[in-house]
């Protein structure tokens, strides 16, 4: 399956946030979003499966494996999400309740999308939990999200999003929250699974640094337009815009290993 995005646009108010946004991500590839704070990479993210906050009014296309899914009623909408595209906020405290096991909130999906019962999709909870490699998954699954650390609530919200094997998962700055080195390990768990699963990935970040190491193919936004698209081993060779420029500057500064999404 492969998503199409044409001319995007989103209004908030009387103010234009997104600009005609383009972009493929054709079956099992892996693409990334990237762009600073208030580029409009998110905003163009949750308007792909309707998720825009209230007063945000989207217009143009954008395609499903060829099924126009703008403007689906969120009846539809909500067949699609979890089950054909799953997605993964940055955040993973705003995405799980804080009153129900992580356990029940993984099951949650799997029930609604594949209607197992209860038994049977606490038992997927733990398979789940444990594909994720979360320490423990028999324990983990009946704590609660505040028990747990920052790293394995987003390994939680990974687990929730891919229980039903979607064939696109959307990854909306998944790592910023995390120090390094849990950030790395994030990083491999959604590299190894979209490749165990040729699944299609939707990487947004402003850290080019971080993009080089799960996504082949980039596009640059910049105040709610494409500046740059190209293949990774490109932009990080010879960007061509003044953004992507800025950005492989502050993507330098770190400690990074180039093109390390093969």
């Amino acid at each position: 399956m492969s998503l199409e995005v044409r001319g995007l646009t989103i209004d908030i108010g009387d103010r234009r946030v997104v600009d005609g946004v383009s972009f493929a991500v054709p079956d099992g590839a892996r693409v990334g979003l990237i762009g600073e704070s208030g580029s409009g990479k998110s905003l163009t993210a949750l308007a792909i499966l309707g998720l825009l906050p209230d007063g945000a009014a989207a217009s143009g296309s954008v395609r499903w494996n060829g099924r126009e899914i703008l403007g689906l009623p969120d009846r539809e909408l909500a067949e699609i999400r979890g089950d054909e595209i799953g997605i993964v906020f940055q955040e993973p405290r705003t995405a799980l309740n804080p009153i129900r096991t992580v356990g029940r909130q993984i099951a949650e999906s799997i029930r609604i999308h594949e209607g197992l019962s209860k038994r049977d999709a606490a038992a997927r909870a733990v398979a789940e939990a444990s594909r994720v490699a979360l320490p423990d998954p028999d324990r983990i699954v009946a704590r609660y999200p505040h028990q747990l650390s920052g790293g394995q609530r987003q390994r939680v919200a990974i687990a929730m999003s891919l229980a039903c094997r979607p064939r696109l998962l959307i990854a909306d700055e998944p790592t910023t929250a995390l120090d390094v080195t849990i950030q790395a390990e994030i990083l491999e768990l959604l590299l190894s699974l979209a490749r165990d699963d040729g699944m299609s990935l939707v990487f947004i970040t402003h850290d080019l640094a971080v993009l080089s190491q799960i996504a082949t193919h980039g596009v640059v936004l910049e105040q709610g337009r494409v500046v740059e698209e190209a293949p990774l081993s490109q932009l990080l060779s010879a960007p061509a815009s003044v953004v992507t420029q800025e950005l492989l500057r502050d993507a330098t500064a770190t400690l990074w290993r180039p093109g390390g999404a093969e």
